[in-house]
């Protein structure tokens, strides 16, 4: 079947599904109602952030908890515990993250090829929103984020979510709260990058790192 025959096809039946509708109207004439759960029970700020630790490993994610004073120490201990030399920050970390850490720190600037990033030992983000309900964090190449390729090439990635604002119950939480799509990429990530073969043998970092470290800090670490 040619593209254009198919393209053809589609539009057609687009038109024929829109045929008793009136040309003046318009989508915002019939507002979709939104009135499914926005939440799936009711929990303390605490029994959230539990929440999320616990489906962030279900998703073998190796989850941290540490205070603000203590990050750039625990961030030091994990990349001298993974053997990592070379370690990129994306612009807007804050570079107080790093200064335990006995570390070549690289940065994107000017922007690194897919062959660099390949040889980089771990990457350090923040992000923009954590989810408790799904385990799932959500970059939208903001400050301390960087683009979408700094943490799908390098095998090890250690992601630092600030627990006080930016953990949130829910998927519809997140979405009040992102950017529109056509703002900012969003890249939603749950677990360390994995998939099956035909036998279900799990492997993992095919598509992205093969380890992800999340690090739920109390407090604010952006001025340390």
């Amino acid at each position: 079947m040619s593209g254009g025959t198919s393209r053809e096809r589609i539009l057609g039946r687009v038109r024929r599904a829109l045929a008793d509708v009136p040309r003046e109207e318009r989508p915002e004439d019939h507002p979709v109602v939104r009135d499914y759960l926005r939440v799936h029970g009711e929990r303390s700020p605490a029994e959230t952030l539990d929440l999320l630790a616990g489906n962030l490993a279900d998703y073998r994610a190796l989850v941290h908890r540490v205070d603000a004073a203590g990050l750039p120490a625990l961030l030091a201990r994990l990349l001298a515990e993974r053997g990592a030399h070379r370690v990129l920050a994306p612009a807007g970390l804050p570079r107080g993250w790093l200064r335990d850490a006995r570390v070549d720190v690289l940065s994107d600037t000017p922007a690194l090829t897919a062959r660099e990033l390949d040889v980089v030992d771990s990457v350090v983000t923040g992000c923009a929103l954590a989810i408790a309900e799904t385990g799932t964090l959500v970059l939208d190449a903001g400050p301390g984020q960087g683009r979408r390729a700094l943490t799908l090439v390098p095998d090890h990635h250690l992601c630092v979510v600030r627990t006080a604002d930016q953990v949130v119950d829910s998927v519809p939480q997140a979405l009040e709260r992102l950017a529109p799509v056509a703002a900012r990429p969003l890249t939603w990530v749950s677990g360390p990058s994995a998939t099956s073969d035909i036998e279900l043998d799990r492997v993992e970092g095919v598509h992205g790192p093969r380890t992800l470290e999340v690090l739920l800090v109390a407090g604010d670490p952006r001025p340390v």
